[in-house]
């Protein structure tokens, strides 16, 4: 624990959620901020911080792509989002300049994922993955307690899945088409369906049994690479109706015997523990990582 108030950030493409406390399980004073251009959404999430308690350190969960390299003329720059006006933002840099304490950031899968891991659905395990299907699909690592991150960080929305036998459905990503993100995330469904995932109604058997195939497809991948002992699906998507259980059944069904253990078999896959608070627990957890050094990174 620290000795005084943490502050943490949730900086998502339509909203930044701020807060001050100690933890997601207490937090002193909250704030929605609506992401607009990069200089007017900033200064409103400094002046929130500047205006309460002196803090110890920051956690920034962010939309990326996100430069992480310590030591990297970038570090903490927005990369190349498609957010309009906010590729090469520096989120790192004005926050520290204007507040004077130890700021450290991650994506915000990645953060959410050590939010998962200390305080959610992760407790007691030594790695998991941290999935959101939403928007897009991303996805974050967690190793010994540690995020994952390399020359990139990980892009696990645009990892090839197999196919279900005759869908002609070509995909909705720009870049790969149907790769993960172009056959599962919300967008993908709706360009199927011609409806949002929480609007499917008579729709959503039909559109669970396909969704769960490609949402099974990717994991195993992930599986197969990292070897998580879990993973937890967040974003609304993973908020259909039965789409969790199915796409665990399924994940079995794919892996087709090779390597299955008893833990595959069911609670698999599962839903965040901290519902829609995972990201901001991240930037808590982060902001500990932080505390006593102005350490660069998303370490716990």
């Amino acid at each position: 624990m620290t000795g005084g108030p943490l502050g943490a950030i949730e900086a998502g493409g339509t909203k930044f959620v701020c807060a001050v406390g100690t933890g997601p399980d207490d937090v002193w004073e909250r704030v929605r901020i609506d992401t607009a251009d990069p200089r007017d959404t900033l200064e409103a999430a400094i002046g929130f911080f500047a205006a309460g308690p002196p803090l110890d350190a920051i956690g920034i969960a962010a939309f990326g792509p996100l430069e992480l390299r310590a030591g990297h003329p970038d570090y903490g720059h927005i990369t190349t989002t498609p957010k309009p006006g906010w590729a090469g933002t520096d989120l790192v840099g004005p926050v520290r300049a204007a507040l004077e304490v130890p700021v450290a950031i991650d994506t915000d899968v990645n953060a959410a994922g050590l939010g998962e891991w200390r305080w959610g659905a992760g407790q007691g395990l030594s790695n998991l993955v941290y999935l959101t299907v939403g928007t897009g699909i991303g996805g974050g690592a967690i190793v010994d307690g540690r995020p994952v991150t390399g020359l990139v960080h990980p892009e696990m929305g645009h990892v090839s899945v197999e196919r279900l036998e005759g869908d002609a459905f070509p995909g909705v990503c720009p870049f790969h088409g149907d790769c993960f993100e172009g056959m599962a995330s919300g967008p993908a469904i709706e360009a199927r369906w011609g409806r949002r995932g929480e609007e499917l109604g008579v729709l959503t058997e039909q559109a669970v049994s396909v969704e769960s195939h490609y949402l099974a497809a990717g994991i195993r991948n992930i599986v197969f690479t990292l070897a998580p002992q879990r993973v937890i699906v967040g974003g609304g998507v993973g908020r259909i109706p039965g789409l969790v259980e199915h796409a665990n059944r399924r994940l079995v069904g794919l892996m087709a015997g090779y390597a299955v253990q008893p833990e595959h078999e069911a609670g698999f896959i599962v839903t965040p523990g901290l519902g829609e608070d995972s990201g901001i627990a991240g930037g808590f957890a982060l902001a500990r990582a932080a505390v006593g050094s102005d350490r660069r990174g998303g370490t716990p």
